[in-house]
């Protein structure tokens, strides 16, 4: 235990000196700006002391992100606009439908692609080229044509979600699909096995682990897609939103708060696919 977890804890402390590193170097600037309006002197010691400890940094410390993300997370009412459980909820919210029916159409769509000749050389390459579109582009546009036929809130967010969720999913499944050997499917013909048939008993459980796989890629890339949502809309609500508050107002405290959240949702989200993936492949006769 200790071997596992000593090369993890040397990585965090080496990241948490460099980061007290540079936000010094990085707010520095302002403290000696001040002190010379000021007409006054400043030693190491100073300057160190008022780096660690200003209200709008560049680079805010990471004591400060700690405080902020306690102070919003717990100290908050989680029915607080100020609460980043509140936002996180909402974001989360759009997320989940998002990667729900980013799953569904990308295996939908493998199926599809494995089974059929023409899906294959004309729907793969549309959803490879799909992905080349900048997500920042086609956000504000999809925002716009749903929100012009009176459609806006959670979907047009999980939409977003939607785009950026389906590829992962459409490319693990359809390398998974074809994962079994030409003796097995050569073996469920001799056993006269129809499509489905072959589908259910020989493709699917082998493509298992490729779903799981990329359904991890995909529950990350979607909750990017509801932030994303967020932005070009001027939520109010949302971790979207709680970045766009402090670009506006020069809170970077807030800001590096908001994606902390960001980042432990994506944490657990992964984390619960994870241990769908091992309960299911349990079922299946998987060895730990």
């Amino acid at each position: 235990m200790i071997r596992s977890i000593l090369p993890v804890l040397t990585v965090v402390a080496a990241i948490m000196v460099l980061w007290y590193g540079a936000a010094v170097w990085m707010n520095s600037a302002w403290t000696v700006q001040q002190a010379a309006r000021a007409g006054q002197t400043v030693t190491s010691m100073d300057i160190l002391r008022d780096t660690l400890a200003q209200d709008r940094p560049k680079l805010p410390a990471p004591h400060q992100v700690a405080a902020e993300f306690w102070d919003t997370t717990v100290a908050k009412k989680i029915t607080s606009k100020r609460s980043l459980v509140y936002h996180g909820w909402i974001t989360l919210s759009a997320t989940l439908l998002g990667f729900a029916m980013g799953a569904t159409l990308g295996v939908l769509l493998a199926v599809g692609i494995v089974h059929n000749k023409a899906m294959d050389m004309s729907v793969m390459p549309w959803a490879i080229a799909s992905q080349t579109i900048p997500i920042l582009a086609i956000a504000p546009m999809i925002i716009v044509v749903l929100n012009s036929v009176g459609i806006s809130g959670l979907l047009p967010k999980a939409l977003i979600s939607t785009y950026l969720s389906f590829f992962p999913v459409v490319v693990g499944m359809v390398k998974g699909l074809r994962s079994p050997e030409a003796i097995q499917l050569d073996l469920m013909r001799t056993y006269n096995a129809s499509g489905s048939q072959t589908l259910w008993k020989l493709r699917w459980p082998a493509a298992a682990p490729y779903l799981f796989t990329s359904m991890k890629v995909a529950v990350a890339t979607a909750l990017v897609g509801a932030i994303v949502g967020e932005l070009p809309t001027g939520a109010v609500a949302g971790l979207g939103a709680r970045l766009l508050t402090g670009s506006y107002y020069g809170q970077t405290i807030q800001i590096w708060s908001a994606l902390f959240m960001a980042a432990a949702l994506a944490a657990v989200l992964v984390m619960l696919v994870g241990v769908g993936e091992r309960l299911v492949m349990s079922r299946m006769g998987e060895r730990p």
